[in-house]
């Protein structure tokens, strides 16, 4: 029987390790399943640029693990139940379940409203495709002197309202920050943020602790009115509550809890990657959710699964944060690098050669997710592994333990 790996999530750190998984496991004995609420993958990185009105490339998943082995299913993930290894799932074929062996989760996270009222029912966020439609669409619909506010100081914020001046010049945007804009910058990194912000008109309402959302204005916690004929939230995030529900180790924060190779510290068949996991890096702290959390933890997650299942030594994938990128529209950016104790350095680097560094990362996040399998032809990906060469051989592992795809695989 085939070892049956689901992994939960087709973000950033869900599609990269499927094909991780996919391009080093043989398909004679592993069965590879992702499971993911819709059929695209979405570039979350930058969606305040299509919420802008920039185009981005359609990546339907069946076309990114076309020819790997990897199965899709296009369904919302409602339950788990960790006794049984199965996952509850919805969608348009209907509900079901899979079961499982090892358990990849990756959900990812979404906006957290913190309980304000009216975030819910009147703003708008970048966290996800649909999300981000509905602020395009509005955002369209504005006429020359709209005001648009954006609620968080943070790298979404940031981003968000000063892609937002430059592609829009004709709106008035706002940001509101609970403290200083970029306090967690250098002085230097600090004084290039205000230029840029100051060169898009982009008004800053700092110290500004934002308590109410109406339809055409926010509301501080001073009876401050802030006119907002479209409120962006970016304020946090949050994880799904599906991990604590279940029953599994989770932090305050929801995310869940694991060890060094990505491992969960009470049901050791599921790992976790991205947003969801609860991972503590090489300077002793939490790794932040980020793009760059994302990829740390994957390669270390997938590592791990692989190791275990082929009797080898589990590898340690570095798990170290090391600065901050911040997109200022199209031609300028902050590159802010940060030291052991996640405080910032004196240097940085910005303007138009830091744009033009995060426009390459940005570049080769989408291309490792097209090409999931790093480069393999994609007629020839895990077929070939699995019929030309001679199963496991040809993947060049071998799976150990009593029995592949029960409980007894090797740990």
């Amino acid at each position: 029987m085939k070892h049956r790996i689901v992994v939960l999530g087709a973000g950033y750190a869900g599609a990269f390790a499927a094909g991780n998984l996919a391009r080093r496991l043989s398909p004679a004995d592993t069965e590879i399943t992702v499971v993911n609420a819709v059929p695209d993958f979405v570039e979350r990185m930058r969606l305040h640029q299509f919420a802008s009105g920039r185009d981005l490339t359609p990546r339907p998943l069946t076309d990114v693990f076309a020819g790997t082995g990897v199965r899709l299913r296009v369904a919302r993930v409602t339950g788990i139940d960790p006794e049984s290894r199965t996952v509850a799932v919805t969608g348009e074929t209907g509900d079901g379940r899979l079961t499982y062996d090892t358990l990849l989760y990756a959900l990812g996270s979404f906006v957290a409203d913190h309980g304000v009222p009216g975030v819910a029912e009147h703003a708008y966020d970048v966290t996800g495709r649909a999300s981000a439609v509905r602020l395009r669409e509005r955002l369209a619909e504005l006429d020359a002197g709209g005001t648009v506010l954006v609620v968080g100081e943070g790298l979404t914020g940031i981003e968000t309202a000063t892609e937002f001046a430059e592609s829009r010049p004709d709106l008035s945007v706002a940001l509101a920050a609970r403290g200083e804009l970029g306090a967690w910058l250098s002085p230097k990194a600090r004084r290039h943020l205000r230029r840029a912000f100051d060169r898009l008109g982009v008004t800053v309402h700092e110290h500004t602790d934002v308590t109410a959302v109406e339809p055409t204005r926010a509301i501080s916690a001073d009876g401050t009115s802030l006119a907002a004929d479209v409120t962006v939230w970016s304020a946090g995030f949050a994880v799904h509550p599906i991990a604590a529900a279940a029953g599994l180790r989770v932090a305050e924060t929801g995310q869940l809890i694991v060890d060094r190779t990505m491992r969960s510290v009470s049901h050791p068949d599921v790992y976790a990657a991205g947003d969801s996991a609860y991972a503590i890096g090489d300077n002793g702290r939490p790794l932040p959710m980020s793009c760059a959390s994302a990829g740390y933890t994957n390669m270390q997650a997938t590592g791990a699964v692989i190791a275990r299942l082929t009797g080898r030594e589990v590898p340690t994938v570095g798990l170290k944060y090391v600065g901050n990128h911040i997109s200022l529209g199209q031609r300028d950016a902050i590159f802010q690098m940060v030291d052991g104790e996640a405080r910032s350095k004196s240097w940085y680097l910005g303007g138009r050669t830091a744009a033009g560094l995060k426009a390459g990362i940005l570049k080769g996040a989408a291309l490792s997710i097209a090409h999931p399998t790093f480069g393999i032809p994609k007629r020839g990906r895990r077929l070939a592994a699995g019929s030309e060469r001679g199963g496991v051989k040809a993947a060049g592992v071998r799976l150990t333990g009593a029995k592949v795809g029960g409980a007894n695989t090797t740990a």
